[in-house]
């Protein structure tokens, strides 16, 4: 598998990676399959059908500078930061499962050489002594498959609860508490610093390297403007949001 890479350290936000997944896979996926790792300041990331106002706490991220964004994959909604690895795998599969399960079992492969317990389960969540370490998310465009997903090194449980909206039933003052017996973090299972664990990941899953140009990163900037778009993030005209985004944004 090959690794791709930017030509520069130079960090950008979630919708970005977003938009270098699409490009990479019309424009980068002749013959191998892809893959690279990105982080981001926090993030809120929720899936292709979900009603915003049901899955983001938009008060709250407002509040503490979280973004949110809509991604072209079901699932849930998911949040994100720079203590968080996130993984996007490009394939020319089309087929669903087989993407999928290839997929889920590269990632536990990763996680069992390092001796750890990883197990996956049909709702694409990897696992840790029964504990979620990691969800994903797949979709498609012609020819090519999407799998991304995000690996919990480390996160900020607060925005972890509150940025997502959750449950009536986790509003109370053990919600943190709650939430921490049903996930688990990578830094509890290995010696390995976020950076020692990336080059782990990519040492272990790609044999090879491929380095995008300016160009490319131009390309990317340029497919990233849908998921900037107003439209796309609301699913519908925003009319009393669109000032409101694009301030923050």
């Amino acid at each position: 598998m090959t690794n791709v890479t930017l030509p520069n350290a130079e960090s950008h936000r979630l919708s970005f990676y977003l938009a270098m997944e699409e490009y990479v896979a019309r424009h980068h996926n002749e013959a191998d399959d892809l893959f690279f790792l990105w982080q981001v300041p926090p993030s809120v990331i929720f899936g292709r059908n979900q009603i915003i106002e049901n899955e983001v706490n938009i008060p709250y991220c407002r509040e503490h500078g979280i973004e949110f964004y809509r991604r072209k994959s079901g699932g849930g909604c998911v949040y994100a930061d720079r203590s968080n690895v996130m993984m996007s795998y490009i394939t020319r599969s089309d087929e669903v499962q087989t993407t999928f399960a290839r997929y889920m079992e590269m990632v536990c492969h990763m996680l069992h050489d390092l001796g750890l317990p990883a197990t996956s389960t049909q709702n694409n969540d990897v696992l840790i002594d029964g504990r979620k370490v990691s969800g994903n998310a797949f979709y498609h465009i012609p020819g090519h498959s999407i799998v991304h997903g995000t690996l919990l090194f480390d996160t900020d449980m607060e925005h972890m609860l509150h940025a997502i909206t959750p449950p009536q039933t986790k509003l109370d003052k053990h919600g943190v508490q709650s939430v921490r017996q049903r996930i688990t973090l990578l830094k509890e299972h290995t010696d390995l610093t976020i950076e020692q664990f990336k080059t782990y990941i990519r040492e272990s899953l790609c044999d090879l390297s491929f380095q995008l140009t300016r160009i490319d990163e131009e390309a990317i900037t340029n497919i990233e403007k849908e998921y900037l778009n107003p439209e796309f993030i609301w699913k519908r005209k925003p009319a009393f949001m669109t000032a409101t985004w694009h301030s923050a944004h």
